[in-house]
């Protein structure tokens, strides 16, 4: 797991070698979503459209998670086992909490940015340190993680959203979605020479 990020990376790029363009990354981490909810894994309800991801992408037959959503945030986006960042103040432990991630603690948009990719996160962070110290080139923080109809505490590049006047339309899931949607439209436009990663985290 110490390496876990160099070896995605490394088959990311091995795999691709032989390809003219390296493969774009489509990360979607869902807050709460058992293991058996979507189709493609036997759910009872009808998801076609994440069932055709799945399908055409990479999809996890055994895997294992915490009753928190941060250790798995940790855990994908650095490589490095939960309890190695100290996220939490264990006993006797310095902790990483408040915005002091170690800085050996890489995340993996650092690791895929010398090769040419543009980096973005939409959704909920909810590990150290500020979204664009990562390596993502774009952001949609929603810091206000307990309020799904309204923006108050969103972040975007890491700076404070003006509130909306009337938020009655307002919706973070919709939101989050949007954010997504806009930097993959604005990606095709402007960069479509390089390959993104998108972390699309969901609360």
């Amino acid at each position: 797991m110490k390496h876990l990020n160099s070896i995605i990376v490394f088959s990311i790029l091995w795999t691709s070698n032989g390809a003219t363009e390296k493969p774009n990354i489509l990360f979607i981490l869902a807050d709460d979503l058992g293991f058996s909810d979507l189709g493609c894994y036997g759910g009872e309800i009808e998801t076609p459209h994440l069932d055709a991801l799945a399908k055409n992408g990479l999809r996890y037959t055994q895997f294992y998670n915490t009753g928190r959503c941060w250790p798995s945030r940790a855990a994908l986006l650095t490589g490095y086992y939960p309890h190695e960042i100290h996220r939490d103040k264990l006993p006797g432990v310095k902790g990483g909490n408040r915005g002091t991630r170690q800085s050996w603690a890489k995340l993996l948009p650092e690791y895929l940015q010398p090769h040419g990719y543009r980096s973005y996160h939409s959704g909920k962070w909810h590990i150290d340190g500020k979204v664009l110290d990562g390596g993502f080139d774009r952001s949609y923080n929603t810091a206000n993680q307990g309020n799904f109809f309204s923006s108050n505490g969103v972040l975007v590049d890491d700076l404070p959203l003006k509130t909306q006047e009337d938020e009655s339309n307002f919706y973070v899931t919709t939101a989050t979605a949007d954010h997504a949607i806009d930097c993959l439209q604005d990606h095709a436009a402007n960069y479509a020479d390089q390959p993104f990663f998108h972390y699309l985290a969901f609360i």
